[in-house]
């Protein structure tokens, strides 16, 4: 999924839009007129139900990558804060109060927390921003979608990402002795079944739980105490298994099995609609690679990543900014090159969702590029030293100049 909101904002979603459907179509009846697009959000579709997120995200895969936003696109996202530190989906006013019927929710709080972290300057607003999340904690150490909502694996990792963000330790904040790492282990599906390992969504009403592969995605990043963009680790030796989840660290090598298996089939995970055929699920198997990526399995989502480089361009182009970031920060976690991921630039397509950004990183100049791709071997073994001096020796004095800008090759 693109946005990651609890089952009960999407089911209200559909509500919502159900019901207004009658009035839209009446005989006589006008059309809702387009919202505006403010100029420093990312994207052109309807920002009423994913402003905050998807320009956290646009704007945290570019900083990843090393371009610099433009202040304006900044601005925007800084500006949505409410006076007590939370975020909304998206306010089409921002000068007016936030008041009760303001629809704050932790997941555009921390994911603006994440993004504004990582641009830097903005430590008033994310200090807020985390003072909030803090107060809004449950009994069980996890978060809901909006407050005081019952936890959920999703919600509780996209918090988790926020606090490691402004440098606090997630297990350090706890409710009633709970820390959030508690509340996603008590979501991890014991091993022993079909679906070991996975994390549920939230329990239901039984207090069963179910595999989801959203959630385990999350979850995994959030065990491991990191964010929205992951933190490719040094390759896990061991092979993946299913354990007894007895720290959230286990929890995650657990979820990270099960995602190997749930990919294994098809390269890709998908998803459905009641009554509706199966779908591929791009975001979420971007979602997943990161997930492996962070548990040191990033080797174990290559197939994945050539999947999404040969199939998800026109998702991507349809979905928006988000989709591309989402790609981005897939990419960029399994050491594949953004910039040329199956023929397309991924940063350059984000980049024009949205402002200019302020700067872009430098190109390497023809000498950094040689110097680098000497240090390498080529793919069959021979070293690029050596055709430079057979070149030489022939006399042909051609200059060799060599893109630094190769896709990374998997380990």
């Amino acid at each position: 999924m693109i946005v990651r909101r609890s089952a009960a904002v999407l089911a209200a979603t559909v509500v919502i839009g159900t019901a207004l459907a009658p009035a839209a179509v009446a005989e006589g009846a006008s059309p809702s007129p387009a919202p505006a697009i403010p100029s420093g959000l990312y994207g052109t579709t309807d920002p009423t139900y994913d402003g905050v997120w998807r320009q956290s995200l646009a704007l945290l895969a570019q900083h990843t990558v090393g371009v610099k936003p433009a202040a304006k696109a900044v601005d925007w996202l800084a500006g949505q804060q409410c006076a007590n530190g939370a975020f909304a989906a998206y306010r089409a006013d921002a000068s007016a109060k936030c008041d009760a019927k303001t629809m704050v929710d932790t997941n555009s709080t921390s994911a603006a927390v994440q993004a504004l972290a990582a641009l830097g300057g903005h430590g008033g607003e994310t200090g807020k921003a985390v003072a909030w999340l803090k107060s809004v904690q449950n009994k069980d150490g996890g978060w809901g979608y909006t407050a005081g909502g019952a936890s959920d694996a999703n919600s509780t990792s996209v918090v988790i990402g926020a606090l490691a963000a402004v440098g606090t330790k997630p297990a350090d904040v706890s409710k009633d002795g709970k820390s959030p790492y508690d509340a996603l282990v008590k979501l991890s599906i014991p091993c022993g079944g079909a679906d070991g390992g996975a994390f549920a969504y939230q329990p239901d009403k039984k207090g069963k739980l179910a595999a989801n592969a959203d959630a385990t995605a999350a979850a995994v990043v959030g065990s491991l105490g990191k964010g929205l963009a992951g933190e490719p680790l040094k390759p896990v030796a061991d092979p993946l298994s299913c354990g007894t989840a007895d720290s959230p660290e286990r929890a995650a090598q657990n979820g990270a099995a099960y995602l190997v298996k749930a990919l294994a089939k098809d390269q890709h995970l998908t998803s459905a609609m009641p009554g509706a055929k199966n779908q591929p699920d791009y975001g979420n198997t971007a979602d997943a690679v990161v997930a492996l990526a962070t548990a040191g399995h990033g080797d174990k989502a290559a197939d994945a990543m050539r999947w999404l480089e040969t199939h998800s361009a026109q998702w991507a182009e349809q979905s928006g900014p988000a989709a591309y970031a989402q790609l981005v920060l897939a990419a960029d976690a399994a050491t594949f090159d953004p910039r040329d991921f199956g023929g397309r630039d991924l940063v350059k397509q984000l980049n024009a969702t949205g402002p200019a950004p302020a700067s872009l990183p430098a190109e390497p100049t023809a000498s950094a590029s040689a110097a680098e791709a000497a240090k390498k071997k080529d793919d069959s073994g021979v070293s690029v030293w050596w055709i430079i001096g057979v070149g030489l020796v022939g006399g042909i004095g051609i200059g060799f100049l060599i893109s630094a800008r190769n896709k990374k090759q998997q380990p």
